[in-house]
């Protein structure tokens, strides 16, 4: 069996010029990295004076360690589109190593549904994450130096909350004592590490529409607080210029292609479960002004990337996405129903029809919640049989929904092209009437309000309750003057709750909130849910051991 890495490097690639070149971008606005991959100009988008294209959006069910392959899916249904002559541009997140090397593995599809150069966008690409790294370390290198020499500010050591970032999974640095050695080396206090993808200069990046909005909103950011409990920005550090000049290369967005030459942007990379896990503003709004037609993912679950995409990034675009694509595979429901991990291969209707209650309630949430048209799309595997198709199809049915096989891993753009007509009927028959899209919450109720909300509306939580430290920093938010901002969610993306063993569609279930943390300059506020951790840890056998090297330069062991 051919593996993925093995698909791509086989696979001929176009010259990134023919790419920008079906686009019709001059030559001026491309700056190639190498002959495949290129960053275009994002001033290049203010002279676009074109219809804004139709944004379709790739989610999932709850993921499980058998895989949904919702990336794959994107990839595959924008080939697909392709092929029935539709403008389509895909528009992705770039990976962080973190899960390269740990246990997800690379973020560039799979099968025949792939962009290209893998090897490339899932390592190092064109370093935009390296630059969100520095940006965010200079940053606090900036306020250990601001109180080293003589703090002016009254920075409280103890109420700094700006952390430092890596892009890798290292859990012996989520916390460290920082600042010993004596009183040159710096002043001793408790900090830590976030990983990169979760890291607020990733989100302000991933958020901002123009290089002067970015240096704005990175001006946002709260570090931490002064003796007497105010808020001190990177704005009264004066950080915000130099930072934005790190930055000033990574925040044009990177064109690639898939295995079939349809055009991709794949820029940001913020994670689901703790941030809000979607692509750039500035490459989506690149994307929709190039083509009629954008296929764009959020990460993990709906329940997860997908509240974020439409209720922050939505919201902040005035956005309205025109149809959302739910993909499933029938392993994975297998999964929610009880069935173990070595036995998904075998046919087992019961334990699939427990399982479909996962995929009703993300139905439900799509169509109802926000009221979108929701397309399932059921990645094939060879395991599969006509029962269980046929059931799947069934409960999709009984949904209101269209249902579809997609077989892009297997057989790319063609495996995918009843799905692609699917959702180009779905898409013809909303715009036949009224636009029903709606947020989860309003911004002007109460943080503490909207986080209830996404509990009970979305996650179908009884009740929220918060740790004494968590309303603690709800309440001097709202009198700082933060409670108008939207929150963002982090939580366990194997489950609804925020307990990763309650698969399914649990009910009846409290979620615990137990610390906030403000991201001023992204515009959100996050609530951080159960044991989800900032800076995850490599699995017992990392994904790195598998990875090669051979003499001639060629990588193996990505997939």
């Amino acid at each position: 069996m051919r593996t993925d890495i093995d698909i791509a490097q086989s696979t001929p690639m176009q010259p990134i010029g023919d790419i920008a070149a079906k686009l019709n971008i001059p030559e001026e606005i491309v700056s190639p990295y190498g002959r495949y991959k290129a960053k275009i100009n994002h001033r290049y988008t203010g002279t676009l004076g074109k219809t804004d294209g139709r944004v379709i959006l790739v989610t999932a069910i709850s993921p499980t360690p058998a895989g949904e392959g919702k990336t794959t899916t994107t990839v595959g249904l924008g080939d697909a589109l392709a092929k029935l002559g539709k403008n389509t541009m895909i528009c992705l997140r770039e990976p962080s190593l973190g899960p390269v090397f740990g246990v997800k593995g690379g973020a560039a599809g799979g099968g025949y549904a792939q962009i290209v150069p893998m090897e490339d966008i899932n390592l190092h690409f064109t370093g935009d994450l390296h630059a969100i790294t520095t940006a965010n370390n200079l940053l606090a290198a900036l306020v250990d130096n601001h109180i080293q020499q003589g703090n002016a500010l009254n920075i409280d050591p103890r109420q700094v909350t700006w952390r430092r970032a890596m892009d890798m999974n290292d859990r012996q640095l989520r916390n460290i004592l920082g600042g010993l050695g004596g009183k040159t080396n710096g002043t001793p206090r408790e900090d830590g590490f976030d990983i990169t993808a979760a890291s607020e200069v990733m989100a302000v990046f991933c958020l901002s529409e123009t290089l002067e909005a970015l240096k704005a909103n990175l001006a946002r950011i709260v570090i931490g607080y002064t003796y007497d409990g105010q808020p001190v920005t990177a704005g009264d550090l004066q950080a915000q210029g130099a930072m934005a000049a790190l930055l000033k290369e990574a925040f044009d967005p990177n064109l690639v292609q898939t295995l079939e030459g349809t055009p991709a942007l794949v820029h940001g990379g913020p994670f689901a479960n703790i941030a809000h896990g979607c692509n750039t503003v500035v490459a989506t709004t690149l994307a929709i002004k190039l083509g009629d037609y954008v296929v764009t993912e959020a990460g993990f679950g709906a329940d997860l990337g997908a509240e974020k995409f439409l209720n922050i990034k939505c919201r902040r675009m005035g956005l309205t996405p025109s149809a959302v694509v739910l993909v499933a595979t029938i392993r994975a429901l297998k999964h929610h129903g009880g069935a173990e991990k070595s036995a998904l291969s075998q046919e087992n209707l019961p334990a699939l029809e427990a399982g479909l209650s996962n995929l009703r309630r993300h139905i439900a949430n799509i169509t109802t919640v926000y009221g979108l048209p929701c397309v399932v799309a059921v990645n094939k595997f060879p395991t599969d049989t006509p029962a269980e198709i046929n059931l799947i199809k069934k409960a999709a049915a009984q949904a209101g929904v269209a249902c579809e096989l997609s077989e892009v891993h297997a057989k790319g753009g063609e495996g995918g092209t009843d799905l692609a007509k699917a959702v180009l009927s779905a898409i013809e028959s909303s715009e036949q009437t009224p636009s029903a899209f709606q947020f989860t919450y309003d911004t002007s109720t109460k943080l503490k309000a909207k986080i209830e909300a996404v509990a009970k509306k979305v996650y179908r939580a009884d009740a929220a309750t918060f740790t004494p430290e968590a309303l603690r920093t709800l309440r001097n938010l709202e009198k700082f003057g933060y409670g108008h901002l939207p929150v963002c969610m982090a939580k366990t993306q194997y489950s609804f709750s925020d307990d990763a063993k309650k698969l399914g569609a649990p009910d009846h279930f409290t979620l615990t909130v137990r610390q906030v943390r403000l991201s001023a300059g992204a515009g959100f506020v996050v609530a951080i849910t159960g044991d989800i951790m900032t800076m995850p840890g490599l699995p017992k056998t990392p994904a790195a051991q598998a990875i090669d090297l051979n003499d001639g330069g060629v990588i193996s062991g990505l997939f």
